[in-house]
């Protein structure tokens, strides 16, 4: 039996670990031939591939395809988490480059942007145009080697901020450790409704896919279903119908910041697919129901921001720390929120 993971399909972390405990009647078989069978759409050729580059211990060694793997032997085996294959064709596009050496790119996304080609996307994402960019520096780079292993993580298309990349397999399988043991530091800027009673807190649940509505999230309490999800927050500026907070990610589910945050009765401002694109909070008359309306206009998207992202440097071990200021949309609604309240006085 797999031993639960950290990642499922579609969420922020993109890689899979998988841990294999090899049963005390199994018969002599090559490695790549027993993880065929116990990886789900898993080619031989795939597998393979992840042996040759290095994604494949056995009891914390490295193997090759033809290994045969014998009882009590201890596999960790690591895969992308997209089921979906696409080509990915270089394109170029602005990229901003925060930080980048031989190992890792981290790169300041803005809101609108999609990280990965994916049904109804083609082509004209983040991955595109960073296969443009790697194409460049390494014009021997093959397409099929153009970056899928390099994406560790990803933030949805209308959350703007820090992504970590891998310009390695090898970098790659230390990050997804990072993110499997929970040690790589991402905090988010997040515009919500409502007032909070307390200054922090921690918001539990498992997330998974809503039993109904299939494209979207939801928070089950009870564990049954889904993957352990966990968010800290923070309050850092209360506007009396809504409230500027630091989210601490713990784990990385689908839309965990935004599916958590609505479980708590405070929908991220503008999100139109957990509830905040509509007043949540306050009386509507026409004045404020005007201003609300002008606030989605300035930032016509769920006002969540990527700010820190800190990991340990998968060659020189030291730690890095990245941060990244409000984007213009966000420090505008902001700003607009604070002179409404100072000059209309609102109460909470």
């Amino acid at each position: 039996m797999n031993d639960p993971t950290e990642f499922e399909d579609g969420q922020e972390e993109m890689y899979e670990r998988l841990s294999i405990k090899v049963d005390k009647g199994q018969e002599p078989l090559r490695i790549d031939k027993f993880l065929q069978n116990r990886i789900e759409n898993a080619t031989r050729n795939k597998i393979q591939k992840a042996i040759d580059v290095g994604h494949v211990l056995v009891n914390e060694k490295l193997v090759k395809s033809n290994y045969k793997v014998k009882p009590g032997d201890q596999i960790i085996a690591y895969s992308d988490t997209d089921p979906e294959s696409y080509d990915i064709v270089p394109e170029e596009m602005p990229l901003n480059i925060v930080y980048e050496d031989d190992d890792v790119l981290v790169i300041n996304k803005p809101a609108g942007l999609v990280v990965h080609p994916g049904c109804g996307n083609p082509n004209g994402t983040l991955v595109n145009g960073i296969a443009h960019y790697l194409k460049l520096q390494q014009p021997e780079l093959d397409e099929n080697s153009l970056p899928r292993f390099g994406m560790v993580h990803r933030i949805d298309k209308n959350t703007s901020g820090l992504l970590l990349l891998a310009k390695s397999d090898k970098a790659a399988k230390d990050l997804a450790d990072q993110f499997f043991d929970h040690t790589v530091d991402r905090k988010y800027i997040a515009l919500v409704w409502g007032n909070f009673e307390e200054e922090e807190g921690i918001i539990t649940g498992h997330v998974g896919r809503h039993q109904r509505f299939r494209k979207i999230m939801d928070v089950y309490p009870d564990g049954e279903y889904g993957k352990e999800a966990v968010t800290h927050y923070r309050v850092l500026e209360r506007m009396n119908y809504v409230t500027l907070v630091e989210c601490q990610l713990e784990t990385g589910r689908t839309h965990q910041i935004r599916v958590h945050m609505q479980h708590i009765g405070h929908s991220l401002f503008n999100d139109d697919t957990y509830g905040g694109d509509r007043i949540v909070k306050g009386t509507i008359f026409a004045k404020y129901k005007q201003f609300v309306e002008n606030c989605f206009t300035i930032c016509p998207r769920h006002a969540l921001h990527a700010q820190t992202l800190g990991f340990t440097h998968p060659r020189s071990r030291q730690r890095m720390l990245f941060t990244s200021d409000l984007p213009p949309d966000m420090e505008q609604l902001i700003k607009k929120w604070r002179a409404y309240i100072g000059h209309k006085g609102i109460e909470a």
